[in-house]
């Protein structure tokens, strides 16, 4: 989620003050979880707009943002993937192009026109970011966010062993003996019904 922030005095609220303040210069570590929105993948989303990395790739970008690993060139982790309503957030906040949307087959005008996160939201929902085809794009994305200073992570689902093809039925038994011909037996005519 996030860092908690009191909005009132700790002495007018009861045990108001066990709510942790972020300090100056709070860091979580090498490996911070979730993406810290701007500071994070929103910097990544900025920099791929402003490298005219969107336009045909709008949805590879999407995947990127919420399903993959982004650290930097010198190993620091941006993202481990944001959730859908953090990257509308983010997407309202970088105030980014709502005729994107148009890549998918959606209309702009058949989404919420003046909510912008609800806007983003439901276009995220629509836009199939866990397909194979948004995976492609992620993909072809790779080589161009390398050159602006970001590593992309591989797809999740490449990282699970093939599965192993079915296993082919054992092949029958030999038995010591042959196999016996079963008894041969004379064609017969059904017997009569006898009438009442």
């Amino acid at each position: 989620m996030g860092d908690l922030y009191p909005t009132v005095a700790p002495g007018v609220v009861p045990s108001a003050n066990r709510v942790r303040t972020p300090q100056a210069g709070h860091d979580r570590g090498p490996d911070r979880g979730r993406s810290d929105g701007m500071s994070g993948i929103g910097d990544l989303l900025d920099a791929a707009r402003t490298a005219g990395l969107t336009t045909g790739h709008f949805r590879g970008l999407l995947h990127v943002a919420i399903g993959r690993r982004v650290a930097t060139a010198d190993g620091t982790v941006v993202s481990v993937g944001v959730t859908w309503r953090e990257l509308a957030g983010i997407l309202k906040t970088l105030r980014y192009d709502r005729d994107l949307v148009r890549e998918f087959g959606i209309d702009p005008e058949a989404l919420a026109p003046r909510d912008r996160e609800r806007f983003w939201y439901a276009a995220i929902a629509q836009a199939r970011v866990d397909g194979r085809e948004a995976a492609l794009e992620a993909d072809r994305l790779v080589g161009p966010l390398k050159a602006l200073g970001y590593v992309v992570g591989v797809h999740p689902s490449s990282l699970a062993p093939p599965a192993a093809p079915p296993a082919a039925p054992p092949p029958p038994k030999a038995s010591a003996k042959p196999a016996e011909k079963p008894p041969v037996v004379p064609d017969e005519k059904p017997a009569k019904r006898k009438k009442k």
